[in-house]
């Protein structure tokens, strides 16, 4: 009787364990999960809210004017070289290399490709886009601003002559199709061959989410590592 009630009570302290550490596993993955879904929001907002700010600079053109030419016939110069300053650093932020036609697409490789030339990386890039897509923003900024990140940290490690960048994007009957190839090292070590990148505390989570949102739209997603050239290829449903 000892001996069942013992074998009982390890069957309860083992049930209690079990599912206290499921709790546990369950409760750390739903808050990795949020921790990931603010910073991707976070991204997003600062990516859409820098190119909203160049498309309100654009429309304040004729203003700009007005107010230089004000300047230039008072003989305010002074005061028009800090106002040229200013609209500078302003267009400073985001350099339109793309217009693709859909504004998140364009506000994500304006931010990155603009990174990727201030890095001294020579970037082609051609994007026509459907203004419409049935892919979230936010799952579109974790495909083509992981892709990016990637292909920018990979030219980082090349000398300045062998960096380059290119990127295509357009719709292919019913998909969107995406190309981003990038000049890598000849000799990639263990971390590159395996699409993990090499910053501190990233381990290969950027990629493994571009593998979970591919597949959550049923798509299709292709990496390539050769000796000097590494190449993504995705498709996603329109």
């Amino acid at each position: 009787m000892v001996v069942v009630g013992a074998l009982v009570v390890e069957l309860l302290v083992y049930l209690l364990l079990t599912g206290g550490f499921e709790r546990l596993r369950r409760g750390f993955e739903s808050s990795t999960e949020r921790f990931q879904q603010e910073v991707l929001s976070r991204q997003y907002d600062e990516i859409r809210g820098i190119y909203l700010d160049m498309r309100g600079w654009r429309h304040d053109y004729h203003n700009h004017l007005q107010v230089m030419k004000a300047d230039l016939a008072a003989g305010h110069l002074e005061e028009l070289s800090a106002y040229l300053d200013d609209l500078e650093r302003d267009l400073d932020r985001v350099d339109t290399y793309v217009k693709s036609g859909n504004l998140m697409v364009d506000a994500i490789l304006n931010s990155k490709l603009s990174l990727a030339e201030k890095g001294g990386v020579t970037v082609t890039c051609k994007a026509v886009v459907p203004e419409s897509l049935t892919v979230d923003d936010v799952d579109l900024c974790v495909i083509l601003g992981n892709l990016l990140d990637n292909a920018i940290e990979a030219c980082a490690a090349l000398p300045a002559d062998g960096r380059w960048l290119r990127v295509y994007l357009a719709a292919r009957g019913s998909q969107l199709y995406a190309s981003i190839q990038n000049s890598a090292v000849e000799d990639p070590s263990f971390n590159q061959r395996n699409y993990i990148s090499e910053k501190r505390g990233n381990h290969g989570l950027g990629m493994k989410r571009v593998a979970a949102v591919v597949e959550k739209y049923e798509g299709f997603l292709n990496l390539a590592n050769e000796p000097g050239v590494f190449a993504a290829e995705v498709s996603l449903p329109l």
